[in-house]
């Protein structure tokens, strides 16, 4: 296909954007393997200016990825390691007296960033939770009442250990709600652990991803272009029904005590977007819908106890939604 022509056979920006795009994968393939999915998740909360919480075990590459994403986009990152004694300054940043002037500076901390890698954000306690908040929100700081804002693109990608909770403070649902997107990332297949191991034997070093071959394939051109394509990607009154009919579902799931909020359904119409234009249409589909359910919506409900305790999941729960609600035809 002529990169400059896309699948809807519109040609120009969107069409380059969307090939620059694509080509993410290839690139980070070269120092993650096999991880898709969470590779296009990343890519579909930067076209729709969201934040992504990364659930994981110990060693499946998280912070390798957010590293690769950011060197094959040419854009900034820095990485937090969340402790339980992590200030808040210590993510937003803080006036620092200056000896010389006699006068108080503004040094801006980590956050100030296009990636912003917060390792283990259930590992420091609320309070220091929150000064993401505003950050993830308003994509600014207030430092002395004065509103500092965040550069551009800004995407904030979180991990957690889904199975070590000792010490742990859980991400309230006012937070969980500013995710745009949950992904799992699973334990590799036996074929890509061992291209793991094979990579490694032949001298792959995950700290030099130059080395690696990792190359600058898109930028923050590409992003503009395509979220700008994105916002005219059509989407039919059937199809914002149907959004709505499965978040209305959750919330008269008998095994969920809280369901999706008109955010979550907000956030599930603009995924679909994206992933319709990332797909090569420019409408969407009830597929569409149903490909980004799950790590759209997996976070915003609540299980009942008893359910939790007779193995009941949040995706189980809405893959039995997405099952009994009428699809548009």
């Amino acid at each position: 296909m002529d990169p400059t022509t896309d699948n809807a056979g519109n040609t120009g920006d969107a069409g380059t954007a969307r090939a620059s795009l694509e080509a993410l994968r290839t690139e980070i393939a070269k120092a993650v393997v096999g991880q898709d999915p969470a590779v296009t998740g990343l890519v579909v909360a930067l076209l729709c200016r969201g934040h992504v919480l990364l659930e994981g075990v110990p060693g499946v590459a998280k912070t390798l990825l957010v590293r690769a994403l950011a060197s094959a986009l040419e854009l900034d990152t820095k990485r937090v390691q969340f402790t339980p004694d992590l200030m808040p300054s210590d993510v937003t940043g803080s006036l620092v007296y200056d000896t010389r002037t006699a006068e108080f500076s503004f040094q801006e901390g980590p956050v100030f960033t296009n990636l912003l890698l917060a390792d283990e954000i259930n590992r420091t306690p609320p309070k220091t939770q929150s000064s993401l908040l505003e950050a993830m929100e308003e994509r600014q700081v207030t430092v002395d009442g004065t509103p500092r804002p965040l550069p551009e693109p800004f995407l904030v990608a979180a991990t957690q250990n889904p199975v070590e909770y000792e010490g742990t403070y859980p991400l309230p649902e006012a937070q969980l709600d500013r995710f745009l997107l949950k992904l799992t990332i699973p334990l590799p297949s036996r074929q890509d652990e061992i291209d793991v191991l094979t990579r490694h034997a032949s001298g792959f070093n995950p700290r030099d991803l130059r080395a690696a071959g990792v190359r600058p394939v898109a930028g923050p051109a590409d992003l503009d272009a395509a979220r700008a394509s994105v916002a005219k990607t059509t989407v039919s009154p059937e199809i914002t029904a149907y959004v709505v009919d499965i978040c209305r579902a959750t919330r008269e799931s008998p095994s969920l005590t809280l369901g999706v909020s008109p955010r979550g359904a907000t956030a599930l119409l603009a995924t679909s977007r994206a992933w319709a234009w990332l797909t090569g249409r420019d409408y969407v589909i009830p597929d569409d819908v149903k490909a980004l359910a799950l790590p759209t919506l997996r976070h915003r409900v609540q299980l009942r106890p008893e359910a939790e305790m007779e193995g009941v999941t949040a995706d189980s729960v809405i893959n039995a939604i997405l099952a009994h609600v009428p699809v548009p035809r």
